[in-house]
């Protein structure tokens, strides 16, 4: 009787040394599946990312079943290895999908698209402890139904209940808030103990600037209203994947060189001519890397960290974040009554996403409202 074959599975492969008893590989780990092997590129050491990648090599070769069957026996699984199989490559955002649908295949494993209720949605949220975050995974999961269903793979209604958006950010930074940032980004310099016969010494600072990367950040970002993505790409090279800027013209092409345009509209904006200044001289002192915010040489992919320490240096209250520049360049254009959609479009949204969210602080928001008021005859 032939033996059951065992299925995909890891295997430490041992170091392998030549005759003289030297190593010329190291262990790695491998995986077996029908009698062949498939390399996993993680060492001895490294099991966590190993078993990810036996996770992916299961995926890839697992087929889900494509016919109209009873949402009973629909597993979640089935439908949105589907959706990132066929949808998932035409998205921009892949590697943010790819985690998103991870959450939700973990998370509703072992469940049908008959499970798929509001009671089940709010446990998944409940979950995730963040409504944005599950909210944004649920309309993943909805998406990817709602291809199953006009794929013809399943029939019957399945309604995926999404929590409640969350208001918009009000935090903004006033003039001197951002002064202050400004300040605490320019002025922070490395600390370093300075020890005499094994004692540690007093806490002594270098000539090392460490933040200084985080002014030129936010610099960009109050004067641009850019999301930080496209700021951290920021270059006065053209390459691949860069925001390119125009030193010469003056323009900041914010869409990555190569990168396709998503609603998250990122246009062509003008630079003010103290920025335009600023980075004009950055790039006379810049590396050969030719990005605007550098840390020892190399660009940048987030500053959260340098920002939030800033923040805290600053003092400042509340819950400002890099996105707080964006908020804060709408709201010093609407308090200086640059219009509608001109500020629309430097900033890079609609006219209605601009009205609704910082509209009020237009000096001619509801202008005509009190205009009428005023104008009406006083009682006698």
């Amino acid at each position: 009787m032939p033996r059951p074959a065992k299925g995909a599975r890891l295997w430490l492969r041992p170091a392998r040394k030549n005759d003289t008893g030297k190593t010329t590989h190291a262990a790695t780990w491998v995986i077996l599946d029908s009698g062949r092997q498939h390399p996993t590129g993680c060492g001895a050491d490294d099991r966590a990312e190993a078993e990810r990648a036996l996770a992916a090599h299961i995926s890839e070769k697992y087929e889900p079943p494509r016919r109209d069957r009873d949402l009973h026996r629909i597993p979640i699984a089935d439908v949105i290895l589907i959706y990132m199989r066929d949808v998932g490559p035409s998205q921009v955002r892949q590697k943010s999908l790819g985690e998103r649908c991870e959450r939700l295949l973990s998370w509703w494993a072992g469940k049908s698209l008959a499970d798929v209720s509001a009671s089940t949605c709010a446990a998944y949220t409940s979950s995730r402890g963040g409504k944005g975050g599950a909210r944004r995974d649920l309309e993943d999961l909805r998406a990817a139904i709602r291809h199953h269903g006009k794929e013809g793979l399943h029939s019957g209604d399945v309604r995926v209940t999404l929590p409640a958006k969350g208001g918009p950010r009000e935090r903004w930074l006033t003039r001197d808030e951002a002064a202050r940032l400004l300040w605490a980004c320019w002025r922070t310099r490395e600390m370093q103990r300075r020890g005499r016969n094994g004692s540690p010494g007093e806490a002594l600072p270098t000539k090392r600037w460490t933040m200084r990367h985080v002014a030129r950040f936010v610099l960009i970002g109050l004067y641009t209203g850019t999301r930080a993505s496209a700021i951290a790409a920021a270059s006065w090279n053209v390459a691949a994947g860069r925001a390119y800027v125009d030193l010469d013209r003056g323009v900041f092409y914010r869409l990555a060189v190569g990168a396709r345009a998503t609603k998250k509209r990122q246009p062509p904006v003008p630079l003010p001519p103290r920025l335009l200044a600023h980075m004009r001289r950055w790039r006379d002192i810049g590396g050969p890397d030719g990005y605007f915010v550098e840390h020892h040489g190399e660009p940048v992919a987030s500053v959260k960290t340098a920002f939030n320490r800033a923040v805290a240096l600053a003092q400042l209250p509340g819950r400002v974040t890099p996105h707080t520049l964006r908020h804060t360049a709408a709201t010093w254009l609407m308090q200086a009554g640059v219009p509608m959609w001109e500020a629309a479009g430097f900033l890079g949204m609609s006219v209605e996403v601009l009205e609704r969210t910082y509209g009020h602080h237009h000096p001619d928001h509801l202008r005509g409202a009190v205009d009428a008021i005023a104008a009406r005859p006083g009682r006698r």
